[in-house]
C-alpha cells in the first residue's frame, strides 16, 4: 500500500542489526491487537466499510495514541535519559493499571519484550540491563511503547521524528489490516490515511513544548 503524507525522514538510515530490526517491527500484525478486537475495546463499531474504518482510526488516534502512547513514549525517553530505572518501572506498574489499555496489554507486552531483547547486546547501559532483569522476573510488563521510549534516548534519535514515525506506523498498521480486508483502493487508503494523520504534526509538537494535558502516568 502506498502510503506517502505526512511520512517522516527515515529515523537513523544508519542503524543496522537489531535495531533497525526493531524499527522495522513498529506497525506490524504481530505489533498490534486484531482490529475487531481494538474496536471492540474502544466501544466501537465493527469495522465494515470506509467509513467505520476511519471512525476507528480516528477513535484510536484520539483516546490512545495522543493521550496513552505518544505521553508514555515521551515519559520513558526523559526516564532512560536521566537514568531513572525506579521511575521507568512505576511508570510500566501504572500503564498495566491504566483501563483504557486493559485489551491491548497482551500484544504491546510481548511486542516490547521480543524489542527489549534486542537491545540486550547493549551491556553498557544499566538501565536497559536493568529493565529486562524486571521483565524477566515478572516485575514488569515490558510495554512496546516504554521499549520504544528507551530505544529513542539509548540510541540519541530525534524525539520529534520517533514519536511522528510511531503514529504513522501504527495507524498505518490498523489502516493496512482494514483496507486489506474491505479491499480498499489504494487511492482511498492514502486519503484516509492523509486526513488520519493531519492533526499529528502539530499535536507532537504541543506534547514537546507542555502545551498538551499529559496523562497521569506519564509523571510517574
Amino acid at each position: 500500500m502506498t502510503r506517502t503524507a505526512f511520512a517522516p525522514e527515515p529515523l537513523a538510515p544508519e542503524l543496522t542489526g537489531d535495531a533497525r530490526e526493531l524499527l522495522a517491527q513498529l506497525g506490524s500484525p504481530e505489533a498490534l491487537p486484531a482490529l475487531p478486537l481494538a474496536a471492540a475495546a474502544l466501544t466501537l463499531e465493527a469495522v465494515r466499510d470506509e467509513a467505520t474504518l476511519r471512525r476507528f482510526l480516528a477513535g484510536y488516534r484520539d483516546r490512545i495514541l495522543l493521550p496513552v502512547e505518544l505521553p508514555a513514549i515521551l515519559a520513558a525517553h526523559g526516564h532512560a535519559t536521566r537514568n531513572e530505572l525506579r521511575e521507568l518501572l512505576a511508570l510500566d506498574l501504572a500503564l498495566g493499571r491504566d483501563a483504557r489499555l486493559r485489551e491491548f496489554r497482551a500484544a504491546s507486552a510481548a511486542v516490547g519484550r521480543r524489542q527489549l531483547n534486542k537491545l540486550r547486546p547493549l551491556r553498557d547501559q544499566r538501565l536497559v540491563q536493568r529493565y529486562l532483569r524486571a521483565v524477566e522476573d515478572g516485575a514488569a510488563h515490558g510495554w512496546h511503547t516504554l521499549v520504544f521510549g528507551v530505544f529513542l534516548a539509548q540510541y540519541s534519535l530525534p524525539l520529534r521524528q520517533g514519536l511522528l514515525l510511531y503514529s504513522q506506523r501504527t495507524l498505518g498498521g490498523f489502516l493496512d489490516s482494514g483496507g486489506a480486508t474491505l479491499r480498499l483502493p489504494v487511492a482511498v487508503s492514502d486519503d484516509v490515511f492523509a486526513s488520519i494523520l493531519s492533526p499529528l504534526p502539530q499535536a507532537v509538537n504541543d506534547l514537546l513544548v507542555g502545551k498538551s494535558t499529559m496523562t497521569q502516568f506519564a509523571a510517574c
